[in-house]
């Protein structure tokens, strides 16, 4: 599938939907999310500009807010354990490069947990151009100012569980507890600080399949 990528999109969408339902083995998981995402065709398109984004002095705010998160991501993880570790310096670039190609949305405390995710799975470039797909592509709007398009999401979600739990909804109602309150690092972080970590990456398979209606 990974060598004939374009025809099984387009001809064979079904069956590349089921394998991922399946869930992706562990081995070929950093190029799959490459092709499902986009992020191959991104990085092919753009050979060198990671690098030159990564060059560029930045903004000063999103630099220090940056270095202000990079201890805090997976703190257990081994990649991210050590401070000015090689995972907290490529987690930096990252993080920058992204800031650097998107200032109207710069930095978000909430893209490092997805940046560091992606880091533990691939090289560095291929991490940022997955990072630029999954918020462009998948949760764009999430980490405007307003943050808009998940104020949305999040009464959507009110609605499905009115559907399909209406007593956890009237209990939430009474309550008054907004869905903002409870789902907003949910849906921000893309679930890599929720869940556990099998189901994480069962949960991803599909969200860079299906978009954000999988989650």
């Amino acid at each position: 599938m990974l060598s004939n990528w374009d025809y099984f999109m387009q001809e064979k969408h079904s069956k590349l939907r089921k394998r991922c339902r399946k869930g992706i083995p562990h081995s070929l998981r950093p190029r799959a999310w490459q092709f499902l995402c986009g992020a191959q065709a991104l990085q092919d398109k753009h050979k060198v500009l990671y690098q030159s984004l990564t060059e560029q002095p930045g903004d000063p705010k999103c630099l220090d807010d940056i270095k202000k998160d990079l201890h805090r991501q997976f703190p257990q993880h081994e990649m991210f354990c050590s401070e000015n570790g090689v995972g907290q310096q490529e987690l930096f670039l990252v993080l920058k490069a992204f800031s650097v190609l998107d200032p109207e949305v710069g930095y978000c405390q909430a893209q490092a947990p997805l940046a560091a995710f992606l880091l533990m799975h691939m090289p560095t470039e291929q991490a940022f151009w997955c990072l630029v797909s999954v918020c462009h592509k998948y949760l764009n709007g999430y980490y405007s100012h307003g943050m808009q398009q998940i104020q949305i999401d999040g009464d959507i979600l009110f609605g499905l569980l009115k559907k399909v739990a209406p007593q956890v909804y009237r209990h939430l109602k009474r309550q008054k507890i907004e869905p903002v309150l409870y789902m907003t690092e949910w849906f921000l972080c893309a679930y890599t600080r929720t869940l556990p970590w099998s189901t994480v990456l069962r949960v991803w398979d599909m969200f860079l399949f299906e978009g954000t209606s999988y989650l």
